[in-house]
């Protein structure tokens, strides 16, 4: 089962179990899809028709491009970056109400992220990453990040790894 078809069938069951909560977040999650999906097909329509006009054929395959998993899932990413930017937000407002909502929203929607990495695997991936790189000095954080992001990719955030890279190459110089 794609995580699509798990979002849809998790929002039934929301539904039927009249979780307002649960259902607002997954509604949320599966139009942020929708929208990603649209915009690829735009792109994809544009960059095929280039002034021209597409046919039946290519048409129809246009509604058969979707997201793969790993697109789906930074699209939940973002959906969960927006709630903590939101969190942040209510609590200067102090908005209580708003802070619960964000925060019961962002629990449903982490349910849907992978595993997130700890400090210390993301410390171990980092300090293998600053060998790798014979990085010496914080000056040389763009060529450790260069290597360390796409194997932290949808499993640690860009500023935590950000964060433990520098303490480590402060304490190497």
């Amino acid at each position: 089962m794609s995580l699509k078809d798990q979002l849809n069938a998790d929002l039934k069951t929301a539904m039927r179990a009249n979780d307002e909560v649960r259902k607002t977040a997954l509604r949320q999650l599966l139009a942020g899809i929708r929208q990603a999906e649209l915009e690829r097909r735009t792109a994809v329509a544009r960059q095929r028709a280039r002034g021209g006009q597409l046919d039946a054929a290519q048409l129809a395959d246009l509604e058969n491009l979707s997201l793969d998993e790993a697109e789906m899932v930074a699209v939940i990413q973002k959906e969960a970056k927006s709630r903590r930017e939101s969190m942040v937000d209510a609590e200067k407002a102090g908005r209580a109400d708003l802070m619960a909502a964000n925060t019961a929203e962002l629990r449903v929607i982490e349910s849907y992220l992978p595993q997130q990495l700890g400090r210390e695997a993301l410390v171990a991936l980092a300090q293998a990453a600053i060998a790798e790189a014979g990085a010496k000095d914080p000056k040389q954080l763009g060529a450790v990040m260069k290597l360390l992001t796409p194997r932290t990719k949808g499993l640690a955030d860009g500023r935590l790894v950000s964060e433990v890279v520098r303490e480590l190459l402060s304490r190497e110089s």
